[in-house]
């Protein structure tokens, strides 16, 4: 099962990105952190992140789609993967696209963690973390609506979404997402 999950911040995708790669055994891969070990580990794909991350800005896509042609090759994807963090723009998924088919691997499905924006404000909020002040969680949601949506729409035009109700508790979004993954295996 090849997957991406997508959500404004406090919608939950760490919590069910972890809980939906341990159901499926299959690696969940986040792209902050590919990044950051490929920095600390100073491999050439780390050099040339680092100033970016080292400066706060995002990788370039270019760069982002070498990191993901790298992970998305190694023995431990074979089975399947969660991606996490990316695509995180409308570019990148068609990037994302062009790369799985160069790899002759198709994506099953984008989850797509639908929470309203208040929710999404208090769940930051209470996670109490340096950079969830509430200025820079409002700025990371219009960011987000101004680059995840129109991710969620290219999914959607193409058939590869699954729309999530994230306004509910862990423990039923989590089955929710195990129902209709299923369904669409079996189906």
């Amino acid at each position: 099962m090849r997957l991406i999950i997508l959500g404004g911040p406090g919608a939950g995708k760490g919590t069910q990105g972890q809980r939906l790669c341990q159901a499926l055994n299959i690696p969940c891969i986040a792209t902050g952190q590919v990044f950051r070990t490929a920095i600390a580990e100073k491999t050439p794909l780390g050099c040339k992140a680092a100033p970016y991350v080292e400066r706060g800005d995002l990788v370039p896509d270019e760069l982002a789609i070498e990191f993901m042609r790298d992970r998305l090759t190694q023995a431990d994807t074979s089975n399947g993967w969660l991606l996490d963090g990316y695509p995180r723009t409308a570019f990148q998924a068609e990037e994302l696209n062009f790369l799985l088919e160069d790899l002759r691997q198709t994506l099953d499905w984008a989850i797509w963690l639908d929470a309203p924006v208040a929710m999404m404000m208090e769940r930051s909020l209470a996670r109490s973390r340096d950079d969830d002040a509430p200025e820079i969680v409002r700025r990371r949601l219009d960011l987000f609506h101004q680059r995840t949506i129109p991710i969620v729409e290219f999914y959607e035009m193409r058939d590869r979404l699954l729309r999530i109700d994230a306004s509910l508790d862990a423990d039923t979004v989590h089955a929710d997402v195990l129902a209709q993954v299923n369904a669409t295996q079996n189906g």
